[in-house]
């Protein structure tokens, strides 16, 4: 009996957990953020410069959870809170220099919408990762989350678009679409960069919808369920 308590392996404690590399590399990635935002407008370019790493560490605390057998519920949760309140705080601050700023606030509420009602969605389920898909019927939804080289372009092109968009917009009642088309058309790198993240952005948008539908219908079913049990 000694000998089998000897061999059990010990559980971690809660600092433990807290400590994960991972988990420290989020926490550095919530601080960037807040100074991130704090010279948004005093210095434009150290801003998206910090939001961009931001953006990069994101892959790399995935990579760390990995490699080093430290993926916790809690740095998942972690991961996309970071990931949906910097993406939200930024299309804010679009919504305010340019018009019509509804156009931001609608994407806002569209990724928090989605993402949540997936997560939510996941639980009812019983998985583990609100990326597993295999059971989806809609082949794209299935190509963005099995695929990660696909869903990296997706989301990386979604954030220079907007990232870009910020850096273009030179003051505070810029025209959306006057922007977009000048930056395409004057053939230049810029014109490159947005055509290619349009593309991108355009894809993960409307994952974002299939995503909201897929995960709306889970928990019609699961109610409808619950409701025929005895």
């Amino acid at each position: 009996m000694a000998n089998n308590k000897m061999s059990r392996p010990r559980k971690p404690g809660k600092l433990s957990v807290y400590l994960y590399i991972p988990n420290i590399i989020g926490y550095t990635r919530v601080f960037m953020n807040c100074y991130a935002f704090a010279i948004c407008f005093s210095n434009k370019w150290l801003f998206c410069a910090l939001y961009f790493i931001s953006f990069v560490c994101d892959g790399v605390d995935g990579w760390c959870a990995r490699k080093f057998n430290q993926v916790s519920t809690f740095g998942a949760v972690l991961d996309m809170v970071t990931d949906r309140i910097s993406t939200a705080c930024l299309l804010v601050i679009l919504s305010q220099v340019y018009r019509p700023g509804m156009v931001f606030l609608s994407l806002l509420a569209l990724d928090i919408a989605s993402h949540w009602l997936q997560m939510y969605s996941t639980f009812l389920l019983g998985k583990v990762s609100h990326k597993d898909v295999k059971d989806s019927t809609n082949w794209l939804f299935k190509a963005y989350y099995g695929n990660r080289m696909f869903m990296a372009y997706c989301c990386v092109a979604c954030e220079v678009l907007y990232i870009t968009l910020f850096l273009l917009a030179q003051n505070d009642s810029e025209k959306l679409m006057d922007v977009l088309k000048s930056s395409i058309t004057e053939g230049s790198p810029i014109s490159v960069l947005v055509g290619l993240s349009v593309f991108g952005w355009a894809i993960k948008q409307l994952v974002n919808v299939i995503q909201m539908k897929t995960a709306a219908d889970i928990c019609v079913l699961h109610d409808i369920n619950k409701k025929e049990r005895p």
